[in-house]
């Protein structure tokens, strides 16, 4: 902490900052996924076709698009989204099928505070048992804080989406608070949560990724051994 010439006391300094890259279309490479750009366009059809494996709407509930049952309606509410924003979207591949089956973006983006958000995180259930959700997000996080050095990644979601609040805290995304009536949504009061992880947060958390996602932490029918946060937390003692 530093003091200033009233005797204020600040935050602590941050030396020789500028301003952080802003993401691009780049592709992950990871041992299960591909997490690639998304082509609202090109990729509809496939990310419709493994959305609708889940035989119900209620992926739909707490976000402000669809329900999406066709590629038309899926490409038509997402390039309106996306119309002047600088968001950058990423589809899901699974490198065993090559089939697409999930997608999420990142928004929000402040380059001059090195702050980011991870949004419309949609995955299908083609990605249930498998580490592909889990590795999806490291490597996005890994390219958030390695590759373009952010200092703050974010996590959103309404506060009464449970599964959402979640799986971010099982990756590493530390609650903050709730933010109250932020706005409405489907007719109804959103209140939104919020969730972040920080840069000197990410070594502990990155090497949980990695023990996690090891084979010798899965037994012979795929289930895992250790949970993510019992590992993280084991790094933390």
């Amino acid at each position: 902490m530093t003091v200033n010439e009233y005797g204020q006391t600040l935050g602590a300094e941050v030396p020789n900052w500028t301003p952080r890259p802003l993401p691009t279309k780049v592709t992950l490479e990871g041992a299960f996924c591909r997490v690639i750009p998304l082509d609202f366009e090109k990729h509809a059809a496939g990310l419709v076709e493994a959305y609708e494996l889940e035989g119900n709407d209620k992926m739909w509930t707490y976000v402000p698009v669809g329900p999406l049952h066709t590629a038309e309606d899926y490409t038509k509410a997402f390039s309106a989204m996306q119309e002047g924003k600088t968001d950058v979207h990423f589809a899901i591949v699974d490198k065993k099928t090559d089939k697409l089956v999930g997608q999420f973006g990142l928004r929000r983006i402040d380059e001059t505070n090195g702050v980011i958000e991870v949004g419309f995180v949609f995955f299908s259930p083609l990605m249930q048992r498998s580490r592909i959700g889990t590795e999806a997000h490291y490597l996005l996080a890994m390219y958030i804080f390695e590759d373009l050095n952010y200092r703050r990644y974010e996590w959103q979601c309404h506060n009464l989406n449970v599964p959402s609040r979640n799986a971010a805290e099982r990756l590493g995304f530390q609650f903050e608070g709730v933010f109250r009536k932020i706005f409405i949504l489907r007719g109804a009061n959103r209140d939104t949560a919020w969730l972040s992880m920080l840069d000197d947060e990410w070594p502990v958390c990155s090497k949980a990724f990695q023990l996690w996602l090891d084979d010798g932490n899965f037994n012979e029918d795929g289930s895992q051994i250790r949970r993510l946060q019992d590992i993280r937390s084991s790094l933390l003692n």
